[in-house]
């Protein structure tokens, strides 16, 4: 059986999607080049801003230019679809709904990772983009399970959202990684038993990331599970 091959729909950013292919590449058993996965991958950045569409209600909606992505994905032989950016999840059910491929949804991956993981969970902290947190897009889907979702309070998330609007010009120094590790810390002192990196961009530095408790990257369990389903049948 051959593997299989993964379609992705890039671009939210540019550098969070080359960071989903690398960590692919190096969760995927290899010793040479052709035991890799195969993976189609349009890094589009003109898709419409998620943050003008879904907060400062100004932009056009990404989901049309997400469907046409996930059609031409498709068409070129991807035999599943997945989207590296948490906020473009909103668009999610368009994007599924318009091919006839499996579409990964990487929230509803997270969220069942962390449950196998921890059984007994009753609160997690989330780092995300505000339009994530504004729209409570996690906090539904842990409702279901009676886990609450504990956000930054406002000011703290204003530097989340600086880290991740630096991250996206390409500045990852000391002072954004102490931003974020101060908001982690922030959500520990709410009573976190464990965080979430949920936003793509912050998936780029999460090594740097720091907890006293457990850490899951949304990028990573979306990576091992591309890795998973490719090499299905092995």
């Amino acid at each position: 059986m051959s593997d299989k091959t993964v379609g992705i729909i890039g671009g939210m950013g540019p550098e969070a999607t080359v960071d989903l292919m690398s960590k692919v590449i190096n969760l995927t058993p290899a010793k040479d080049d052709a035991d890799h996965i195969r993976m189609i991958v349009d890094n589009n950045p003109k898709i419409p801003s998620r943050i003008k569409a879904l907060i400062e209600k100004t932009g056009e909606s990404p989901g049309p230019a997400m469907v046409a992505i996930a059609l031409s994905l498709e068409a070129y032989g991807a035999d599943f679809i997945v989207i590296p950016c948490n906020t473009a999840h909103h668009y999610y059910n368009e994007v599924a709904q318009a091919v006839t491929v499996p579409v990964l949804n990487m929230l509803e991956l997270v969220v069942n990772n962390v449950r196998l993981k921890h059984p007994q969970l009753r609160k997690v902290g989330i780092l995300a983009s505000t339009a994530v947190i504004g729209l409570k897009m996690y906090d539904r889907l842990f409702a279901d399970h009676a886990i609450e979702v504990v956000a930054p309070a406002t000011a703290v998330q204003q530097n989340v959202m600086d880290s991740i609007r630096q991250i996206k010009s390409g500045i990852k120094d000391a002072n954004t990684v102490n931003e974020l590790n101060s908001a982690i810390q922030h959500l520990e002192s709410q009573g976190a038993e464990c965080i979430i990196i949920a936003c793509t961009e912050l998936s780029v530095v999460s090594i740097l990331l720091q907890s006293k408790v457990d850490i899951y990257d949304a990028a990573q369990v979306l990576a091992e599970q591309i890795v998973a389903l490719a090499k299905a049948d092995q």
